[in-house]
């Protein structure tokens, strides 16, 4: 995973509540299980004026000119900024994946579905809580239409944009495996010297547990 230390980046601003992971990403793109490739079906419906499928060509889709994904400097966007319970909904990864495939590695609202929550953390995505009038703050200062960036400091815990320096909290762990680049798997394999010590050690202290055949427990 992609250690995020600082980031810049130009906010896309999604002026609505309770977006919730079918419109990040439909569930007809569920069907593929790998990890990228989803980049273009962020806002699927919305996006595009036609309907599509994983294996649809973008090439054959026309997009929706009014959609603010498609509109420049918003197409370039890499910090997202929305309203209150984003990502609500069922718990597919499918969706952040989407996101971080677009280019975002940081999201701001007020409040977030939990599960989605922990998706963005294992995939490098911060998500930052702010309350609801420093987001409101913010949506005044990106409907302007032009490219308004977003400076984030993840080991100081600081967001700037233009003039506006915001704090945010993040749990102690959650920003060490973010500055390291660490999901939950990368975070056990740096206990993998103890884990299999802990083994040697049972082992030998309980090889019944390990014997098999002959319906000995495995």
């Amino acid at each position: 995973m992609q250690p995020l230390v600082h980031h810049r980046g130009v906010v896309i601003p999604i002026d609505r509540a309770n977006v919730d992971t079918d419109m990040l990403l439909p569930k007809q793109y569920l069907k593929s299980l790998d990890a990228t490739g989803f980049g273009s079906f962020l806002f699927d419906d919305e996006r595009w004026l036609d309907p599509g499928e994983i294996d649809t060509p973008i090439a054959q889709r026309r997009p929706n000119p009014d959609f603010v994904l498609n509109r420049p400097p918003y197409d370039r966007g890499s910090v997202l900024l929305a309203r209150e319970n984003f990502g609500c909904g069922s718990s597919r990864e499918h969706a952040v994946w989407a996101l971080r495939d677009f280019g975002v590695r940081v999201v701001i609202a007020p409040s977030y579905g939990d599960i989605f929550r922990d998706n963005c953390f294992n995939n490098g995505i911060l998500p930052i809580v702010l309350a609801q009038e420093q987001v409101d703050r913010l949506f005044g200062l990106v409907r302007t239409g032009v490219a308004i960036e977003a400076e984030i400091d993840v080991a100081a815990g600081t967001l700037r944009v233009g003039d506006a320096t915001m704090p945010f909290s993040l749990e102690e762990g959650r920003r060490r495996n973010l500055l390291q680049g660490l999901d939950q798997i990368g975070e056990t394999l740096q206990l993998a010297a103890g884990i299999r010590d802990y083994e040697v050690r049972r082992r030998r202290a309980e090889p019944w547990v390990f014997r098999q055949g002959r319906g000995d427990a495995v």
